[in-house]
């Protein structure tokens, strides 16, 4: 490392510069994570919650979807003759108000059972709010809230749950037909311990997916997180490419030192070693600051953007990023290889 820290200091310039621009793919890396993350939480964090072997959907004829699902009351007495654990979830929006708060957009989750845990309210008339929608209507545990055409007391306010970015209100099923008398008996089954999944899709004119694939029939979902997760990857791709540039540039500027350096007697290998940890001090530099300027940014933040700050969206993608960018300093490695120790010699008549 003696050779690389001797150009760090010699170079400066040049080096705070190519710091700078990996800081820069660094920060927006980590911080798109984060806001992927956060966009998804406040997408599917219902869903995900879902314990279930299987979820049911109603067979359009097309992919599963949960707002084209609306099961009957055939179809779910079909699915319990199977013998399974079989509980109706009916899903849908409405407005919700409450005493001195602006109307907010909610959604409904009317549960048969207990597929969610303890987000289920047991008696009628009864809801269960989540954190979000609790601090959107300004209520709290013993408050009177309305839902649609209905009136309603808060029995517990419960986690931080989303269905399509709208804060989820749960209640018991009987209470969801009843605001919905049109969506059906149920929009999905969570579904456990059936042996024969397609003999009972055959006789009820359902189709099924796993409750961990389930997320793939919110429309939404797939459309936002497909976007964000091709953007972080380019500008993966990005950052492995301006990092081998440079380095591939530093490199054929300094092929006359590095020759004679070999001419005085170092080894390829520790010429290698020593510029792969010439860029392992850049990366680490850069990404550490650009990450834990993405740190700094979502405690001001607040709740502002959903954004998810975690390991998963600071030290993978920070992980990533060095890994990558070792990767494309080391393409620059092919020049300090083939660097002739006859062209110092020349050089030097």
């Amino acid at each position: 490392m003696f050779v690389a820290l001797r150009d760090l200091r010699a170079a400066r310039g040049r080096f705070l510069l190519i710091t700078l621009v990996v800081t820069m793919v660094a920060l927006l890396v980590s911080f798109l994570s984060g806001l992927t993350a956060g966009l998804a939480h406040q997408n599917i964090s219902a869903i995900q919650a879902l314990r279930a072997d299987t979820v049911v959907f109603a067979d359009t004829g097309g992919a599963a979807s949960f707002d084209a699902s609306s099961l009957s009351d055939e179809q779910v007495r079909a699915w319990q003759r199977t013998g399974g654990t079989v509980d109706p979830i009916g899903i849908s929006r409405t407005r919700a108000t409450n005493a001195g708060a602006a109307p907010t957009q909610v959604a409904l989750f009317g549960v048969g059972g207990t597929p969610f845990g303890n987000r289920v309210a047991t008696d009628p008339a009864q809801v269960v709010l989540s954190s979000a929608a609790a601090k959107d209507l300004h209520a709290a545990a013993g408050d009177t809230v309305e839902l649609g055409a209905g009136t309603f007391m808060v029995r517990s306010v419960t986690g931080d749950d989303w269905y399509a970015h709208t804060p989820v209100v749960w209640m018991t099923l009987s209470d969801w037909q009843g605001l919905n008398p049109r969506a059906g008996a149920a929009t999905i089954l969570a579904v456990s311990g059936v042996s024969d999944v397609a003999a009972a899709n055959a006789t009820a004119h359902t189709t099924t997916t796993s409750a961990r694939d389930s997320v793939s029939a919110m429309s939404s979902y797939q459309a936002e997180n497909g976007s964000l997760t091709l953007m972080t990857i380019m500008l993966f791709a990005i950052s492995a490419l301006v990092i081998g540039a440079f380095f591939t540039v530093w490199t054929i500027q300094r092929t006359g030192d590095i020759a004679t350096l070999k001419a005085l007697g170092a080894t390829t290998g520790s010429l290698v070693r020593d510029a792969l940890g010439q860029a392992l001090v850049v990366l680490l530099l850069g990404v550490g600051i650009g990450v834990g300027g993405t740190a700094i940014a979502s405690v001001f933040l607040g709740d502002a953007l959903p954004f998810v700050l975690t390991l998963g969206t600071t030290l993978l993608p920070a992980l990533a990023l060095v890994g990558l960018g070792l990767l494309g300093a080391a393409f620059a490695l092919r020049f300090l290889v083939t660097a002739d120790p006859l062209t110092a010699l020349n050089q030097a008549r």
